[in-house]
Parts: C-alpha cells; sequence; structure tokens
C-alpha cells in the first residue's frame, strides 16, 4: 500500500488496517516457525506498510 493510498483513508480506516496487518503478520511469523512459509518477503512488506500507516497517524496527530 502506497503513502498516497494510505493519506486518502480516514483514521479509523488506517487503525483497522493497522490491526489486519499485525495479525497477518502474525500468523505468518507463526508459518515461518513451523516451516511453511511460502513468501518470506511479505514479512517485510508488511512491517513497513504498518509503519507508514503510523508514521501517517503520527503526522495527523501534529496538525
Amino acid at each position: 500500500m502506497k503513502v498516497n493510498e494510505i493519506r486518502n483513508l480516514t483514521t479509523e480506516e488506517i487503525m483497522a488496517k493497522i490491526k489486519e496487518s499485525k495479525e497477518e503478520l502474525f500468523n505468518l511469523r507463526f508459518q515461518q516457525a513451523t516451516g511453511n512459509l511460502e513468501k518470506p518477503s511479505r514479512i517485510r512488506e508488511l512491517r513497513h506498510t504498518v509503519a507508514r500507516m503510523k508514521t501517517v497517524l503520527k503526522e495527523r496527530e501534529g496538525k
């Protein structure tokens, strides 16, 4: 998800997406631990997406 897409969402939608992403990240880490992970790059991608969403939320708090 790109930053411009994130900025077009409402604060509540961003928070919901963060929650979904963290749940998916948990499941991917579990799959990695058991050796069933098909796409390891997805973990890094999700971490970056969560960071982007949190950054946009912080920017909104400052205004």
